[in-house]
């Protein structure tokens, strides 16, 4: 079954205060749990027309009782565009991605929002509908400072987007490079902001574009390691499929988890050498690249495809007293297919 849009409560979450500056303890009430996933065959297409049966879905290894919904939920997207002086030499391919937007990222039902950083953080355009207004809004980018104060451009973005109603899918694109250079706000801090917020984040990014493209990927080999060695969440089998599933993906953010309990338990902030794939991996969503109008339009229509062809798994956790960092694994009971999701949530200790 297809599933054209994201019910907007990713986790229905209350935040406390925090008891200790120094550790930053956050609380969480987690009552619906919603993971936005995508299956993918064995010749990269979205696989569609699955039913409830057929996904299998563990919260920190433990089963969980599943509905996959079929409501069509607009999207609310926030574009935030680095414009310093290193990006300067894309920004006219930038200026030209207005008619893409809604008609292949958000859909006729879209709204969109525009916002431009360097050391600045600035408001293009708010939310409309308006093409034309978009199309204005890229027209006034302009190449700033050498500053890029990404992670202060995603705290933004966030708080705009949640001043949309509850109806509405949240979304940020990045369209920048992959590190931070001059925020004030920490790769925590900004995890905690968009996981309360329930928003996707997904990513064009504009370094390293020449060795990106002219290096073509080499196949990858046969796995080394054989199935039965992966370590498997409780109840699933480990079959050559499952774990294909689990690990033959290479934008499967499960990898990620370490790292993301590592921020997460940190008393003091850790250098994140690329918080873009950071974001994007523990919101589920994903990274392209261009160099070129043509390979812009291609991943605008590659992210825009995804958004509409998400299944959306809602569950409320058996296990939420559990602190700690939730790990979601998604197994669908198909042969030669990948999932990707979300890996799951941070949940504070109670102590």
């Amino acid at each position: 079954m297809l599933i054209r849009s994201i019910l907007p409560a990713l986790l229905m979450a209350s935040l406390a205060p925090a008891q200790d500056a120094a550790n930053q303890t956050f609380r969480i009430a987690t009552k619906v749990v919603v993971a936005p996933a995508v299956v993918i065959g064995r010749h990269g297409q979205y696989i569609n027309g699955l039913q409830s049966h057929d996904f299998q879905l563990t919260d920190n290894g433990k089963p969980q009782d599943i509905k996959v919904d079929v409501t069509y939920i607009p999207i609310s997207l926030v574009v935030a565009i680095q414009a310093n002086a290193s990006a300067e030499p894309v920004l006219p391919v930038v200026r030209k991605i207005g008619p893409l937007l809604q008609g292949l990222v958000t859909g006729d039902q879209g709204e969109v929002a525009i916002v431009a950083f360097d050391h600045r953080i600035q408001t293009l355009q708010d939310f409309t509908t308006d093409t034309a207004k978009i199309e204005e809004a890229l027209a006034k980018l302009r190449a700033g400072s050498s500053t890029s104060s990404l992670n202060d451009a995603v705290v933004q973005s966030v708080r705009m987007l949640k001043t949309r109603p509850g109806t509405r899918r949240l979304v940020l694109l990045l369209i920048s490079e992959t590190r931070d250079y001059g925020s004030e706000a920490k790769v925590r801090d900004t995890l905690t902001d968009l996981q309360f917020a329930n928003v996707s984040v997904y990513s064009v990014n504009i370094n390293h574009l020449v060795n990106m493209f002219r290096t073509k990927a080499e196949p990858p080999g046969p796995d080394p390691i054989p199935a039965a060695a992966r370590p498997m969440p409780a109840g699933v089998p480990p079959t050559p499929d499952n774990a294909r599933q689990l690990y033959g993906n290479p934008t499967n953010s499960a990898e990620f988890v370490p790292a993301f309990v590592e921020i997460f338990k940190a008393t003091k902030s850790i250098f994140v050498k690329n918080p873009v794939q950071i974001y994007t991996s523990f919101t589920g969503g994903d990274e392209r690249g261009f160099v070129n109008q043509r390979d812009l339009e291609s991943a605008m229509s590659s992210i825009g495809d995804e958004l509409h062809s998400q299944y959306l798994i809602s569950y409320v956790p058996t296990n939420r007293e559990e602190g700690g960092f939730h790990e979601i694994v998604v197994i669908v009971d198909r042969p030669d297919v990948k999932v990707r999701t979300r890996p799951g949530y941070w949940v504070a200790s109670q102590n």
